[in-house]
């Protein structure tokens, strides 16, 4: 692999496998001023309706431990906006340019269209419309409306791994990436890298350990990914969790499931499904109290006093894209 370019995009999530990736690339000795961690906020600027509270200030201070750029970047009104389309247009997106500038795109022109449903679970982008709509079209618009792109080798890295699905056992390792302009005036070239599609479990949470990284709380109450806190490919044990820790924002949610008449799930409401799960035995006052707090106050580096410990999620059931 040549690593030549000029600029690393990192799509960070916060989770394990983003973590892992950006261990790698320094690993490998690439430069840390060329890397940038960035962030798609799912519920955008508003208050958490599906994500974790302290995600956005976990990915901060992970940058900040690991002296890394990060930018953020939503959909107006997020995750909520979108759904909530009634014969309108998508939402504007917005996204940080250095110097922390805000600027903002779209909103004005395309399709009128009405969702008024939960994205489905599906490995279809165009029903499963959360992940096309709030992380990769932004990923790409935010790329493609900035100038410093221009006339740079930039590559995007993503941490799909091939042990989650099927789908994903099949992505390209490497490829051009969409917000690509090579061979057009602009000459912006920008490739997109899976690094981690063959990697096991196991080799993510090895890395974590030699860098000694304090991950997501999620993790350390038993969830095995780090989405969303009511993900949609979530199982009746990982809403039941959610639910217990969040029982206003499980309402609200459960309450636009039977306002649409459309459940997330094909075969069950989310009230039903709660109901047949198990809320995470791991699942602690101070651990739900980190993972719903807008300020995240943990040292993303363990001390050297402190043992690094293996969080009661991995290896568990993985309940991701398809």
């Amino acid at each position: 692999m040549n690593l030549s370019y000029d600029k690393y995009i990192v799509a960070f999530s916060g989770g394990k496998d983003s973590i892992a990736l950006v261990l790698y690339l320094l690993d490998l000795g690439v430069d840390p001023c060329k890397i940038e961690l960035w962030h798609h906020d799912i519920d955008g600027n508003d208050e958490a309706f599906m994500d974790w509270e302290c995600t956005h200030d976990y990915c901060q201070k992970f940058a900040d431990a690991f002296g890394l750029e990060i930018y953020f970047s939503w959909k107006e009104g997020g995750f909520k906006r979108e759904m909530l389309r009634d014969n309108q247009r998508t939402a504007p997106t917005w996204f940080e340019t250095p110097g922390k500038i805000l600027k903002k795109v779209g909103g004005i022109a395309g399709k009128l269209a009405t969702r008024l449903k939960f994205p489905q679970v599906a490995a279809d982008l165009k029903v499963r419309w959360c992940s096309a709509y709030l992380k990769i079209d932004v990923c790409s618009i935010a790329i493609r409306n900035q100038e410093r792109f221009n006339g740079l080798k930039t590559i995007v890295l993503s941490g799909e791994r091939g042990e989650e699905s099927t789908a994903r056992s099949k992505y390209k390792i490497f490829e051009a990436d969409r917000s690509d302009n090579r061979s057009g005036k602009l000459n912006r070239l920008v490739d997109r890298w899976r690094p981690l599609r063959d990697w096991k479990e196991s080799e993510i949470w090895d890395i974590i350990r030699k860098y000694r990284v304090r991950v997501h709380p999620c993790y350390y109450m038993g969830w095995s990914r780090c989405s969303c806190k009511f993900c949609i490919f979530g199982n009746a044990d990982q809403f039941a969790s959610a639910y217990k820790i969040s029982p206003i924002q499980g309402e609200e949610i459960m309450g636009y499931e039977e306002r649409f008449g459309v459940t997330m799930k094909r075969n069950t409401d989310l009230r039903s499904l709660i109901s047949c799960g198990n809320a995470y035995a791991n699942i602690t006052a101070e651990l739900a109290r980190q993972a719903t707090s807008k300020i995240y106050d943990q040292q993303i580096i363990f001390n050297d006093n402190e043992e690094w410990v293996l969080p009661a999620g991995a290896y568990g059931e993985s309940c991701g894209p398809q």
